[in-house]
């Protein structure tokens, strides 16, 4: 019987798995996971950290009984890959399971998906391996530190890192009561948008939690009551230190066995997320997807991507025939009340790929002025002058999360700025002014 093994039992290695078991209902299907969850969202994790999910469990799209007895499929947690031969198409794997493929024995395959996500990048200091600095990137994890917050043994904390984790884990600890502060060694929060959005979300921060920027964290040292910080030259002391200083790739199983990558070691895919090694597929926040403004290979790691990534990977590698059409970097945060979304390029981005780009700001209102509840909405759109779209920010109370979808949208569609501003949209007092604040940015865009 044909072989299909998955490493990684996360968004993209179960869709993967449940994909290819759609495609092919007489194929093994085997998946590898080294944590002792499968199928769950990483992206509800600070969500769980601070309260608002009670259950860890609902975190799970399925538990593992669906994947094993309903679907066929052979989830194998606690099932870590320590290599990879191309050549003989086999991996060698040690986890609790009993046969001649345990504790590093070799697993034949006929085709393989790495869904092996991302890593935390620990900062090269003194001290990170003390019980009391941890990092947001497994629910195992995320459960064992739930029990201690719960116990009411953190009184004040320092979060590593301003990017989406780090902001979502600053306001989780502040929802238990729990002094925060934030260090992040940039002049910004949220690298991934314009310095102003950023400067809107720093507002926020600032507001809730303790912020310093242009602060490197330089040492950490535990004792028996806590951690002493050091960073900025400063010392701080602290009963909890969490790492979001950001991921890199998991793909030296593949590199290590001469798969094509970028610089930073995310996979190069083709649109039916081949490798370039015979019979081997990537998927998720391993691998590096075509982006649709820059026209080529980008590493973008992000949830909705791994999903489908995972689905094309798994149907294609089980005999199916699928691609991926690439990916705009679409994505939103939530910084306390205030939501913050990105789509395409940043100016910086953009005129570091050598484009002629400018930015339109214009600062509106989520709803019509004269209704209760109007808020301002910063909207930033990214662009060539008077034409193409190639990006979008939005910030505000209200409004962002949903208006990045139609910045999205229009990406993808490789709309202008002249396209957007003749576009349809929808109208009401308590949703959006005559003049939605994309439909004013759009204009004051095409007048560049």
């Amino acid at each position: 019987m044909a072989r299909l093994v998955v490493i990684g039992g996360g968004a993209a290695g179960m869709s993967a798995a449940s994909a290819a078991r759609r495609t092919a209902p007489g194929l093994e299907v085997v998946v590898c996971e080294a944590g002792g969850f499968a199928a769950y969202g990483m992206c509800g994790i600070p969500y769980y950290l601070g309260g608002v999910i009670a259950d860890p469990r609902t975190l799970l799209a399925y538990p593992p009984a669906e994947f094993r007895d309903r679907r066929g499929i052979d989830l194998r947690l606690h099932t870590r890959v320590t290599g990879i031969d191309p050549a003989a198409h086999q991996i060698r794997v040690a986890g609790p399971q009993d046969g001649p493929d345990a504790d590093g024995a070799p697993l034949r395959y006929d085709a393989l998906v790495l869904a092996t996500g991302a890593d935390p990048v620990l900062p090269p200091v003194p001290g990170p391996s003390h019980p009391r600095v941890v990092t947001v990137r497994s629910l195992d994890a995320a459960i064992g530190l739930r029990g201690v917050l719960e116990r009411g043994q953190i009184r004040r904390a320092v979060v590593v890192g301003a990017g989406y984790i780090g902001l979502e884990m600053a306001e989780a600890l502040t929802e238990r009561g729990i002094e925060t502060e934030v260090i992040e060694a940039l002049p910004t929060v949220l690298g991934t948008v314009d310095e102003p959005i950023a400067r809107l979300a720093a507002d926020e921060v600032t507001r809730h939690a303790g912020l310093r920027l242009s602060t490197r964290l330089e040492a950490v040292h535990g004792d028996d009551d806590g951690l002493t910080v050091l960073a900025g030259g400063t010392r701080t002391r602290a009963d909890l230190l969490v790492v979001a200083t950001g991921v890199a790739p998991a793909t030296g199983l593949l590199t290590a066995a001469g798969a094509d990558h970028l610089p930073g070691g995310a996979l190069i895919t083709g649109p039916d997320m081949a490798t370039s090694l015979p019979d081997v597929f990537a998927a998720g926040d391993c691998a590096a997807l075509h982006h649709i403004v820059l026209g080529g290979p980008a590493w973008v790691p992000l949830g909705p991507a791994a999903n489908k990534t995972g689905r094309v990977a798994g149907t294609v590698a089980a005999g199916g025939a699928a691609t991926f059409g690439g990916i705009a970097g679409t994505a939103v945060v939530k910084v306390f009340d205030t939501e913050v979304a990105r789509t395409g390029l940043t100016l910086a981005e953009a005129r570091a790929a050598g484009l002629d780009a400018v930015a339109t700001d214009v600062v509106s209102r989520s709803r019509a002025k004269y209704y209760p509840g109007a808020v301002p909405l910063h909207v930033r759109l990214v662009h060539e002058r008077g034409g193409r779209l190639l990006g979008g920010q939005l910030a505000g109370r209200e409004g962002a999360a949903t208006r990045v979808d139609v910045l999205a949208a229009a990406l993808h569609a490789r709309a202008t700025v002249a396209d957007l501003a003749a576009m349809d949209l929808a109208y009401a007092p308590p949703f959006a002014p005559v003049y939605d604040p994309l439909l004013t940015a759009a204009i004051k865009a095409g007048a560049r």
